[in-house]
């Protein structure tokens, strides 16, 4: 079984200075931030690493970066952890991933809780192993009072499958006469995707310098600013996130306006 190489809780010290958080407008700060994580493999082979040690370096900045999305009242992070492309990697490596997200589940279930972390997932998780599911069903029932902020992992998430599942509801429910085609809208397909309790992210970061959206949240980031990293995302810091929230309040959201 692959071991982190930290297991402590989310610590009550601070990560930011006070001075660092100087001059920020907090009535501007994006109410929703989404990640896609990318990069750890790469990290690791520039280092001469093995593979796993990437992703395990990558689970250590998810957690700085929640506590430095909390500092910075960030109401709701959402990050890429699995995407319904990834069953295409190799066997063991797909098992090494699965199983660090119930180590990491595990592992911070009580310090989330403690600090006011609701923990939930968009994606379809019915396929993942009993373990990993009664996992996160765990995790899910001890931060349900969380207020401080929503982690929301991306487990088996694509959003063009986020939209094909929804489509589908809508449709099952013009067949059953539960829905009539004129209703069909914009906000109606909103209630339907697995995001329907979250408002649609303010603004998204991409690490290792891609410029492309991965097929997450394909129909959300519609108007979402966007911030790429060249890097990798087992480089990420606190300071990546707070200039990445900055750079975000200096811009003009337009809109299509």
């Amino acid at each position: 079984m692959l071991q982190s190489t930290k297991q402590e809780k989310i610590t009550t010290q601070h990560i930011f200075h006070e001075e660092q958080l100087e001059g920020i407008d907090f009535n501007s700060i994006p109410k929703h931030v989404a990640i896609i994580m990318d990069g750890n493999r790469r990290w690791a082979i520039q280092k001469n690493l093995p593979y796993e040690l990437g992703y395990v370096k990558g689970a250590e900045r998810l957690k700085e970066t929640v506590q430095a999305a909390m500092e910075l009242k960030i109401e709701t992070l959402t990050v890429y952890a699995f995407s319904t492309e990834n069953w295409k990697r190799p066997k063991e490596e797909v098992d090494i991933l699965l199983d660090l997200f119930k180590e990491y589940l595990i592992a911070e279930r009580t310090g989330m809780a403690q600090h006011g972390i609701c923990l939930t997932t968009i994606g379809d998780v019915s396929v993942f192993n009993n373990e990993l599911k009664e996992a996160l069903v765990q995790t899910r029932e001890t931060t349900k009072g969380g207020d401080k902020l929503n982690l929301v992992l991306a487990l088996n998430y694509g959003g063009r499958d986020d939209l094909l599942r929804a489509f589908r509801r809508i449709a099952q429910g013009c067949v059953e006469e539960e829905l009539q085609v004129s209703q069909i809208s914009e906000s109606l397909i909103d209630r339907y995707l697995d995001t329907a309790e979250f408002t649609d992210p303010d603004l998204l970061i991409r690490t290792s310098g891609e410029f492309r959206i991965s097929n997450f949240l394909v129909w959300q980031l519609a108007y979402t600013e966007v911030n790429v990293l060249k890097d990798y995302w087992p480089e990420f810091s606190s300071e990546h996130l707070l200039r990445a929230v900055n750079n975000y309040i200096k811009r003009e959201r337009r809109c299509g306006i």
